[in-house]
């Protein structure tokens, strides 16, 4: 049978809009992932050494307010959500901490660009939203040893929400002097990094103060809605 050589362009076609489909898959799913603790079990009790279990909760902000609520969070934020780990569909995994029956605290980390790659900040809190521990599950960047130093780390521990209110993380400025602008650079010639870090932190902050603290610190962003919560 003679091969008159009709079939091969549309077999390239096939091949080329599989591809395209794969890809655009490939695509959605990393804008589906969050951001998980490597190991539960070992990474909450590290943290919270006299913990006796936790709970995981899975939000996002698609099913819990949509638009709505992505916009009440890029304003609080002081910035815009964008690329694959900032859609509102990501399910962020955030985990309560007992002992006992008791609840002593939460452990959430986010994703965030960085100048050379992802990182993955985690916090650990106290049940009133302030940080009692910070550390990068993920670090890719040219100074990662210094952004590692536990000394870079332990200047966030005791800072809230409220802290960060005033910081501006587009422009990396307080609107007054305060706690944030007295953290420290560990790396001056990776100022992106240091900024991205801050901004990580403060997405961090807003998001745990929506989904578990009922937006306690919300009126320090807007007083007029103080007592408000969503």
């Amino acid at each position: 049978m003679m091969n008159n050589g009709r079939g091969r362009p549309a077999l390239g076609r096939t091949a080329a809009l599989t591809l395209v489909f794969v890809l655009a898959a490939g695509r959605l799913l990393l804008a589906a992932v969050g951001c998980d603790l490597n190991d539960p079990d070992r990474d909450v009790k590290r943290l919270f050494p006299d913990s006796t279990g936790y709970k995981t909760i899975y939000v996002s902000i698609a099913k819990r307010g949509g638009a709505e609520l992505l916009r009440r969070i890029e304003d609080r934020l002081g910035d815009r959500f964008q690329g694959l780990f900032e859609t509102a569909d990501v399910p962020y995994t955030m985990y309560e901490v007992f002992r006992g029956d008791a609840l002593i605290g939460y452990i959430h980390g986010v994703n965030q660009k960085g100048n050379f790659g992802g990182l993955q900040v985690f916090l650990a809190f106290d049940v009133e939203g302030t940080i009692r521990s910070f550390y990068f599950q993920k670090l890719t960047a040219k100074d990662a040893k210094a952004f590692r130093d536990p000394a870079f780390g332990g200047q966030f521990e005791g800072l809230s929400l409220k802290d960060f209110f005033g910081y501006d993380v587009r422009t990396g400025r307080e609107a007054a002097a305060g706690p944030v602008g007295r953290i420290r650079n560990p790396a001056p010639g990776s100022e992106a990094d240091f900024r991205a870090v801050l901004r990580a932190v403060k997405k961090n902050l807003i998001l745990v103060d929506e989904f578990l603290l009922a937006n306690r610190h919300l009126s320090y962003f807007n007083p007029d809605l103080r007592g408000e919560s969503r």
